[in-house]
């Protein structure tokens, strides 16, 4: 392929089986990812993740720290600094029940992945430094989901920082995926004092990379990346600081988008609506083009 986009091998015969009336579509789960953003002389920099290739799941693919959602969030009151849950619940299109787990989700996976916390002692405050071997232990433990989020915020009497995230936009995995995901993705800027590093047992490789440079990469076919990262970089090349990016977060469009697959003149198209980029035309035959 001229880019970098993912396709896996099997989609072609998914997507026919899907307008056969074969395949059953699979529930999507609840999922939030986080464009983790710092400043540099050159823009903003944004903390990306290369996936194993061994991953069942976009192997080998660069994306950003992010996971399901823990349902455990769901029921359990969380301490919360920022907009309120019903303001959440508006802009993410969900019931607050759901927007709080969403939010933690997007939270808790930047710590599990990347080492940073979003949360602080007071609600005008963040932690300095989560390096060290108690708060090694109780990553480890959320990484196993022995503890929830919401019970790791009480053993540290820390607030959730929701006024340190942007809702940026919203895909839903096309429904011919195996593992399909409801996913928010989120900007946030580096705080101050934190630093990230590689703590995912998923990706072999982190970067500190500018938008820009990352697309350029897709474009050379050096970075595999999945639609919806490549799409939200081409977006934050425009802003000149992390602030900005963050700044123009609430007024994006949070519309999910769900690729659509049609027979059209003896062919399969595969389109993600407002993305032209990624069109694909599978002939009935087989090859992609």
């Amino acid at each position: 392929m001229a880019n970098g986009q993912w396709y896996p091998p099997e989609w072609p015969d998914r997507i026919r089986a899907l307008a056969a009336g074969t395949l059953t579509p699979v529930t999507p789960k609840r999922a939030a990812t986080v464009m983790l953003l710092k400043d540099t002389g050159s823009g903003p920099a944004v903390h990306m993740l290369r996936r194993r290739a061994s991953m069942a799941f976009a192997g080998g693919a660069y994306a950003y720290p992010g996971g399901g959602v823990d349902p455990r969030d769901d029921d359990h009151h969380v301490r919360w600094a920022g907009p309120t849950r019903a303001w959440w619940a508006d802009r993410l299109g969900v019931d607050e029940t759901a927007a709080q787990a969403i939010v933690c989700a997007a939270v808790r996976e930047t710590y599990e992945e990347a080492g940073v916390l979003l949360a602080g002692p007071a609600s005008d405050s963040v932690v300095g430094d989560t390096t060290g071997a108690d708060w090694e232990a109780d990553r480890a433990a959320l990484v196993a989901r022995d503890l929830s989020f919401a019970e790791f915020l009480d053993r540290r009497g820390l607030v959730l920082r929701s006024d340190l995230l942007g809702a940026w936009t919203r895909w839903i995995t096309p429904e011919f995926e195996a593992r399909r995901y409801d996913t928010w993705f989120f900007v946030a800027a580096l705080p101050e004092g934190q630093r990230t590093r590689n703590a995912s047992t998923e990706a072999d490789r982190t970067v500190w990379i500018t938008p820009g440079e990352a697309a350029a990469g897709y474009d050379k076919g050096e970075l595999l990346m999945m639609p919806p990262t490549i799409a939200t970089l081409r977006q934050l090349t425009e802003y000149e600081t992390a602030a900005r990016a963050l700044d123009a977060a609430p007024g994006r469009d949070l519309t999910p988008v769900l690729a659509t697959a049609r027979l059209v003149d003896g062919e399969l198209v595969l389109s993600w609506p407002g993305h032209d980029e990624f069109t694909k035309h599978i002939p009935t035959g087989g090859a992609t083009a």
